[in-house]
């Protein structure tokens, strides 16, 4: 059946000067080849352009861009394209479901009989905007589905954007919390604690990068990095230095042969020459009380013992940042722990903060008084790192702007000495009270 032809009201240039106009593309089998809008609502300001098609190879050719919404009759019979398209689907809305497949940005309005309502219904339900009854049409009401179906079709994409970027955003998360490290601990006398904040807004990891396992013959080597940046690049960076250096580890590797395989992997995943990565590696040996220390450009850690004041380690044989010499050396320092101490790893990111107003920053200095009095307050494991964390960064005046790890080993020689016989040395040891650390591999380190 032809399409009604209303009568087209000629549109002042004043009147359409200012709105915005829209291009409709009717698709339906009409002999005279015209169709054309009425006079619109004075308030829109603004006309409507007719292209019309009376087949969908010629709707095909008409379909552009500026195209805002398509009429299409769904007494159109289904040509060959359509049925195709649908795997020899002949039923009424096969021609619908094939103007939706190519045209999926554009709003399209569905034209059908009044006694086909049920029809018509579904042809929303597949995908239309809207549908009009052909008997009952006028321009006025043509005119106001065309706006009502081009608004509906730009929230519909909205809506639909929003809802991408948020799947993406939780698959991100997802992905970074699973790669975020599980300190591998099982059978140590050694506790753990870490606290990590990404300086990238709404990240969940940054450059910085750290892990702890334990090898068979009891060994716990622990390491902490930072690679030059604070974007996606550098998380990816330090996740593959991390997971290599936990491979290289496992297979027995340490020291200056372990780094110098680390920076062979650097040099072939960085980007560019420019970027480098400092590094702190610490093996503990099986009876805890003595380790190696490696540094690559990275701050030294510092050593609390019962009775005395917490300080650095010895960081004068230390080497450069990995990637920064081709050949460089590493040399391995033993130090000496004691039997009960705790050990803490950080980056740079805990002391580049400021202090005050000023261009003042707290440095390992600051850092060490600062662990010093909240010691000697009797905070201790995760305690001492959220409030470490915190008093930095209330000293900067707000968020840091550096990714931030800390990490924290800690041993305690009177409960080793109240352990369970040697028959039970491999089990973990229980869950300690409220304000110690979390024993090894309890759980995953909280952001």
């Amino acid at each position: 059946m032809p399409v009604p032809v209303p009568q087209q009201r000629a549109v002042p240039a004043a009147e359409a000067s200012h709105g915005t106009d829209l291009t409709l593309l009717v698709i339906g089998d009409d002999p005279a080849g015209t169709f054309t809008v009425p006079e619109l609502p004075a308030v829109a300001g603004a006309r409507v352009r007719i292209r019309t098609a009376r087949n969908l190879t010629e709707a095909g050719r008409l379909l552009t861009d500026d195209v805002d919404c398509i009429l299409l009759d769904l007494a159109l019979p289904s040509g060959s394209e359509a049925r195709t398209a649908e795997g020899g689907e002949a039923d009424g809305l096969a021609t619908l479901k094939h103007v939706l497949r190519i045209a999926p940005r554009h709003a399209v309005l569905a034209l059908t009989a009044q006694d086909d309502a049920e029809l018509a219904a579904e042809a929303v339900r597949v995908g239309a905007q809207d549908y009009l009854f052909r008997d009952e049409l006028d321009g006025r009401l043509l005119s106001r589905a065309i706006r009502y179906a081009v608004e509906r079709k730009r929230a519909d994409a909205a809506q639909h954007q929003l809802t991408e970027s948020r799947l993406r955003a939780q698959e991100n998360a997802r992905l970074e919390r699973g790669l975020l490290p599980t300190p591998l601990l099982d059978g140590s006398d050694l506790h753990f604690a870490a606290r990590y904040r990404p300086g990238r807004s709404r990240a969940l990891l940054g450059g910085d990068f750290y892990d702890t396992v334990r090898t068979p013959d009891g060994t716990v080597h622990a390491m902490i990095g930072d690679v030059c940046g604070h974007g996606p690049d550098e998380a990816a960076l330090g996740v593959e230095l991390r997971i290599a250096w936990r491979a290289l580890t496992l297979a027995g590797l340490c020291g200056d042969e372990l780094l110098s395989t680390l920076q062979q992997v650097l040099e072939h995943e960085r980007e560019s020459e420019e970027i480098f990565a400092t590094l702190c590696t610490v093996d503990i040996a099986p009876d805890g009380r003595r380790a190696g220390l490696c540094l690559a450009g990275h701050p030294a850690p510092l050593i609390a013992r019962h009775g005395r004041a917490a300080h650095l380690l010895p960081y004068e044989d230390g080497g450069p940042a990995l990637g920064l010499l081709p050949r460089a050396r590493w040399p391995r320092r033993q130090v000496e722990l004691g039997g009960s101490w705790s050990l803490m790893m950080y980056t740079d990111g805990l002391i580049e903060g400021r202090i005050g107003k000023g261009t003042q920053r707290l440095g390992q200095d600051g850092m060490v008084a600062m662990i010093n009095r909240q010691l000697a307050e009797g905070l201790a494991g995760e305690e001492l790192l959220d409030a470490a964390v915190t008093h930095a960064r209330e000293l900067n005046g707000g968020e840091l702007t550096d990714d931030v790890a800390v990490l924290l080993l800690d041993r305690d020689q009177e409960v080793v000495r109240r352990r369970a016989p040697s028959g039970d040395r491999g089990r973990s040891i229980p869950r300690p009270r409220p304000g110690q650390v979390s024993p090894a591999g309890a759980q995953r380190p909280p952001l």
